[in-house]
């Protein structure tokens, strides 16, 4: 391969993650900075050409990666934790996909000047949504429990049904085109239906069996869920074109809800591999995109965008809730988040070459449209559906409040502090005794163990967004942080050693796993509860700009700085890898009464070496 094609290849890859890093500091849709980049590389500068980079194997690429991409959502599909807002969900992915295909076709029939059949496919293309465009929203957002389980799984499943549909009217196009009649379109849908759902169900059944056996080694799962995959899609695609999509997708439900199959490592696997695949798919889709085309669509393109985004969006939500127990301003937020995404861009790049190849006319004029309501839905409610999600008060407040693990007196003691610093907080352990005294200071608790499959049920972490490990019991510390990491973020997630000693470095967890360590691991649990039980208490202290930290350094050179709540209402903690430096407005909390025997340290005045 030449010299420059690694490079072009090489150089999607490292961009991709550029732009999903970007994204995530952001709080935005990787798909904005995705674009962004596959058009700055392809029509403005001209660096890459996928069709010259891939020629024919493009099209095929982009099918397996998609395909990929529905897997992997469709693995989170538990049935059961939809229930109680089934029929809200059923009726978006139904009623609801039918009536934005309506609005939309019926749209770019009379605004676009198109024919019936491009503006039929054209509405089918942009019934869908995603989990890749909707789940960062809902993360900036963060709204009701209702809302929000109603957005996401509508996201994971419209995908797939969406992409089905628009099939169906593809395939009649085509059927159209080359004069079939309407039985021989028919048999041909029932044929991709069923050979999808058998290979579906089939593949996701052996490979659950297989999982629950324990066939295949432990370090052979992530590999065996990706060949389990591509077989199935490839042997739907040989058997039926155009079968395979719904073939994983059946797959990764079917096994999202079989009994006893641990899917968690091979899920996590799918997640990193789909974040891959959607950074280069999308830079490549963007590449390929023709601004002049674009830039064509003028005031009718805009037109599109309105009224899809002002009627098609909260029209759908309100016929699909009827009924339901939500409020009006509920259902409003629901019609607002409908950002379309990576699979409309797909399906429309695949629609449109293969139009082209039998000559069907203005073939390429819908995946500008398609660009230009991605572009445009995306940005727009990127924009707004924060504050409105606020206006209309279906916002969750901002989760800045800590699980602690552990009820032994250092971790009620933390608990007690945190909360008396105006934040939330929740204390979870299996120690009777430690949750008894816990409950008299007043402290909200959770009997049980954090890490079990009763938690996951059971634990409101409603308003948590830190966890704070002070557990004694070995090994519960390291595996708390591994259980919530993914829930709060890896950044989020913080341990105490209950260790110094050096030849107890084989006994630990891999700081990869075990969270953020506080203190470097130069102070440990049994240190500070027996200072606790010596008659040292943690205090609070407002810093001003009289009393500044520096001067509550000067003033209590011994006293050891366990946390702070900065101006927003966010808990910081004395990590090594991060510059700890309360500032004017601060609250810090303070183990005072006893010397820690500290060292200062020139960047962390308060923590000892």
């Amino acid at each position: 391969m030449h010299a420059h094609d690694i490079v072009l290849i090489c150089g999607i890859a490292v961009v991709g993650f550029a732009c999903s890093w970007l994204a995530w500091r952001m709080k935005l849709p990787a798909i904005l900075f995705l674009l962004f980049a596959g058009v700055l590389a392809g029509p403005v500068f001209g660096f890459l050409d996928p069709d010259a980079l891939f020629g024919e194997l493009l099209t095929p690429i982009v099918s397996v990666a998609v395909a990929i991409i529905l897997f992997e959502g469709s693995l989170t599909l538990k049935l059961s934790e939809i229930r109680g807002h089934g029929s809200v969900v059923r009726n978006l992915v139904s009623v609801g996909v039918v009536l934005t295909w309506l609005v939309a076709a019926l749209t770019a029939y009379y605004v676009m000047n198109w024919d019936i059949y491009l503006s039929a496919l054209f509405g089918a293309v942009v019934t869908v949504s995603g989990p890749t465009v909707v789940m960062p929203l809902l993360r900036a957002v963060r709204p009701k429990p209702a809302v929000s389980s109603i957005l996401r799984w509508e996201s994971i499943l419209i995908d797939p049904i969406g992409a089905i549909f628009a099939l169906l009217v593809f395939n009649a196009i085509v059927a159209t085109q080359q004069q079939s009649g309407f039985s021989h379109i028919a048999a041909e849908f029932g044929i991709i239906v069923g050979v999808g759902a058998l290979l579906g169900a089939a593949g996701g059944y052996a490979y659950g069996i297989a999982l629950r056996k324990r066939v295949i080694p432990d370090f052979l799962r992530d590999y065996s869920g990706l060949a389990a995959v591509l077989l199935v899609f490839a042997a739907a695609e040989y058997l039926q074109g155009e079968s395979g999509f719904l073939a994983v997708t059946i797959m990764g439900v079917w096994l999202a809800n079989m009994r006893d199959v641990d899917l968690e490592d091979i899920l996590n696997f799918k997640e990193s591999l789909t974040l891959v695949l959607i950074g280069g798919l999308f830079i490549l889709l963007a590449a390929r995109l023709d601004l002049e085309a674009l830039a064509a669509l003028g005031l009718g393109g805009i037109i599109v965008v309105l009224v899809l985004q002002l009627l098609a969006g909260p029209a759908r939500s309100v016929v699909s809730s009827v009924g339901a127990g939500l409020s009006w301003r509920e259902k409003l937020f629901i019609g607002w988040v409908f950002p379309r995404g990576i699979v409309a861009a797909a399906v429309s790049s695949l629609f449109a070459l293969r139009l082209r190849d039998i000559g069907y006319p203005d073939a390429e004029a819908l995946v500008p449209l398609v660009f230009g309501l991605i572009i445009g839905t995306v940005v727009l409610q990127s924009l707004t559906a924060k504050p409105i999600a606020r206006l209309l008060g279906v916002a969750e407040p901002d989760p800045t409040g800590v699980l602690v693990i552990g009820s032994n007196l250092l971790g009620r003691t933390l608990a007690k502090a945190i909360m008396e610093a105006g934040l939330s907080v929740r204390l979870a352990d299996s120690h009777w005794a430690g949750i008894r005294e816990a409950r008299m200071m007043g402290l909200p608790t959770f009997y049980g163990s954090p890490i079990s499959t009763y938690s996951e049920d059971n634990l409101d972490t409603a308003g948590l967004g830190n966890l704070l490990a002070v557990s004694r019991q070995p090994g519960l510390n390291e595996l708390a942080c591994v259980r919530f990491a993914s829930d709060f973020g890896r950044d989020h997630v913080f341990v105490m050693s209950t260790t110094r000693e050096k030849d107890h470095e084989k006994h630990k967890v891999s700081g990869e796993m075990s969270g953020r360590h506080l203190f470097d691991d130069k102070v440990n649990i049994d240190e500070l509860i027996r200072h606790l039980k010596s008659g040292a208490q943690i205090k609070l202290n407002n810093l001003t700009d009289e009393f500044t930290f520096e001067a509550y350094s000067e003033k209590h050179p011994n006293n050891l700085v366990l946390f702070a709540v900065d101006t927003t209402q966010h808990i910081r903690f004395p990590v090594p890898d991060e510059e700890f430096k309360p500032l004017t407005g601060w609250t810090i909390a303070a183990l005072m009464g006893q010397s820690i025997d500290p060292q200062p340290d020139p960047m962390y005045p308060n923590r000892p070496n």
